[in-house]
C-alpha cells in the first residue's frame, strides 16, 4: 500500500513541479520513451566522438613535433572541451531532466554546417560527414518529438501549465 501511495504522490508532484530528489515528478510516474533513450544515445555518441577525437590529436600533437604544437594542443582541449557539452546533456536527458534538451538540440544544428563542410571534402572524410549529417538530423527529430517534450515536462506553446 505504501508503494501505491508514493506512487500517487509522485504523479502529483509531477503535476505541480518536481519531487523531493530533484527530479521531475512525471518521469517518475511513467517510462522512459524510446525516442528519448534514442536521442540521449546520439548525444552520448557525439559526445564520445569529440572526446575521442581530441584525444588523439592531443597523442598526435605531443608525438609528432612536425606542426605547431601550440595550435594542435588547443584544438585537442576545444574539442575535448566540446565534447563534454553533448556527454553533459546525454546524461541530462537519461536522467530525464528539461534542461538538457537545449544543449542537445544546439550541439545538433552546429553539427549540420560541420556535416556539409566534410561532405564538400574530395577526401575521405566524405563517409564521415555523411554520419555526422544523419545523426545530426535523427537527434534533432528526436528531440524536438512530442513524446521526448513530454517526457521532459517541457510544455508546449499555448499550453496550460496544468495540463
Amino acid at each position: 500500500m505504501s508503494s501505491t501511495r508514493n506512487a500517487d504522490t509522485s504523479a502529483a508532484k509531477g503535476a505541480a513541479g518536481s519531487s523531493a530528489d530533484g527530479t521531475d515528478g512525471a518521469a517518475d510516474a511513467t517510462v522512459r520513451p524510446g525516442r528519448l533513450t534514442a536521442a540521449a544515445a546520439v548525444a552520448g555518441v557525439e559526445g564520445l566522438a569529440l572526446v575521442a577525437g581530441g584525444l588523439v590529436l592531443l597523442v598526435t600533437s605531443l608525438t609528432d613535433r612536425s606542426g605547431d604544437l601550440t595550435s594542435a594542443l588547443m584544438g585537442a582541449v576545444t574539442l575535448v572541451a566540446l565534447g563534454l557539452i553533448p556527454l553533459v546533456a546525454a546524461r541530462g536527458l537519461w536522467l530525464r531532466r528539461s534542461w538538457s534538451r537545449g544543449p542537445a538540440v544546439i550541439m545538433q544544428i552546429l553539427a549540420l554546417p560541420v556535416a556539409w563542410q566534410l561532405l564538400q571534402a574530395n577526401s575521405v572524410m566524405i563517409p564521415a560527414g555523411i554520419a555526422l549529417a544523419v545523426l545530426a538530423v535523427t537527434g534533432l527529430v528526436l528531440l524536438v518529438s512530442p513524446s521526448t517534450t513530454e517526457a521532459l515536462g517541457i510544455r508546449r506553446p499555448g499550453q496550460d501549465p496544468a495540463s
